[in-house]
């Protein structure tokens, strides 16, 4: 496959007046000025940020032969949680994390709010999706075996994420606060309960008292819009750090080019 070219480095800023003298002093029109003022800034941005190499690296990198849509699923699982933190933020405006105000404050966003029942059924929806595509993905990575060397730690981090978006998705179903989310977290802290050694004491820390109720919701809220939600982003960074620095694999169906200093020479 040849290689893309790679852009070259970006400009650094210009002089002052530079621009609107010209560097022979004769002038540069208003057109011009205009069309040189986007350079400029990307250029002063990278000279201070270095974000060319970054950059380069992320789009130009080499893709191996036989992709398909299987390797997109990713950029899927991306997509979801992008989208999931918009409208979250936009539900985040509207909610009240109290237990006799969180079902009321829904029910006026579904019913009242200009095109709130549309954001929170995208939100709702949007989470299914996203487990689903996380799930397809580590599927993929695990039987086009993308996970063996040196690729270990990017598996585990997939692995953590993939916990992560379940608490997401258990943390965020008890904020409506009505009788099915309020019974099934009940039933997801007994199940919690029984696991070994860690299981009683992470039960206690997530119901937060003897019982759900208002300190619950509350620690639920605070864990699915700031702690769970960071320790994504920071994972998804590093997750794609991995990938653009290790490369991405070939399907397992085709072989690999050997070098020509390990290939056997026929003796005519």
């Amino acid at each position: 496959m040849p290689e893309l070219p790679r852009p070259g480095p970006l400009s650094r800023p210009a002089k002052p007046g530079e621009r609107t003298n010209g560097p022979n002093g004769n002038g540069a029109g208003p057109a011009e000025v205009a069309k040189e003022a986007g350079g400029d800034v990307l250029g002063w941005v990278d000279e201070r940020t270095g974000a060319t190499g970054f950059l380069t690296g992320m789009l130009y990198r080499k893709v191996p032969k036989g992709t398909n849509w299987f390797y997109t699923l990713g950029s899927a699982t991306l997509f979801a949680f992008t989208f999931q933190a918009l409208t979250g933020v936009f539900l985040a405006m509207y909610y009240t994390p109290s237990p006799t105000q969180a079902y009321g404050s829904i029910t006026h966003l579904t019913n009242d709010v200009w095109m709130g029942e549309f954001v929170r059924g995208m939100h709702k929806w949007g989470a299914s999706v996203m487990i689903v595509c996380i799930f397809l993905h580590m599927g993929r990575t695990f039987f086009f075996g993308a996970y063996k060397y040196p690729r270990e730690l990017n598996w585990v981090i997939g692995v953590v994420l993939i916990i992560l978006t379940l608490i997401m998705g258990l943390t965020g179903y008890l904020l409506p606060f009505d009788q099915r989310s309020y019974w099934a977290t009940i039933v997801a802290n007994n199940i919690t309960g029984t696991g070994p050694v860690v299981g009683p004491y992470l039960a206690d820390f997530l119901r937060a008292g003897p019982e759900i109720g208002a300190t619950t919701l509350s620690r639920f809220y605070a864990i699915h819009m700031l702690l769970v939600p960071g320790l994504i982003i920071a994972l998804i960074g590093a997750h794609l750090y991995l990938v653009v620095k290790l490369g991405t694999t070939a399907p397992p169906w085709l072989k690999g080019d050997r070098p020509k200093s390990l290939r056997k020479e026929e003796v005519g």
